[in-house]
């Protein structure tokens, strides 16, 4: 299974989001979205790739409050994943990501705007940083691939 992993997208229209990061989300299985979405419609458009896992953020609008969790544990291809939008600074949240979700093999974060990947602990804590600069890949089959993809534009 191969998931596209993206935060902090910032943007009140998917047609404002960058042409190749909805290139290359629309070639995978699944899009994960860990906050500051800012409104539905970004949701309505990612939808329209793939299915959608999505947490709200700090900067959302309230239609996205009261439409998404502020964090979920899902299962897909027999590995827990935990999102969240995340508060604090960057050595905060890549301090303790690890401790927010109990028996989870994947966390995925935003929130910092830098890209994250890194195994803690057993668990793989994963941030894709800021949608405009970078987006993730997981790959989930036998192993777990995790790679940050950059400067697309």
């Amino acid at each position: 299974m191969k998931i596209g992993v993206i935060s902090d997208t910032h943007v009140r229209f998917f047609s404002d989001l960058p042409a190749n990061l909805v290139k290359a989300l629309s070639e995978i299985d699944l899009v994960i979205h860990a906050g500051d979405i800012v409104t539905l419609d970004v949701i309505k458009g990612l939808k329209t790739l793939a299915p959608v896992k999505a947490v709200c953020g700090n900067m959302d609008y309230p239609e996205v409050r009261a439409a998404l969790p502020d964090q979920e544990i899902f299962e897909a291809e027999g590995r827990k994943i935990g999102i969240t939008h995340g508060r604090g600074g960057p050595s905060i949240l890549e301090v303790n990501a690890p401790r927010l979700f109990n028996g989870v093999d994947i966390i995925i974060f935003g929130h910092t705007h830098i890209a994250f990947n890194k195994v803690m602990g057993g668990v793989l804590v994963f941030n894709p940083g800021s949608a405009r600069d970078s987006y993730g890949i997981l790959e989930l089959g036998n192993t777990i691939e995790a790679k940050i993809i950059r400067g697309y534009f």
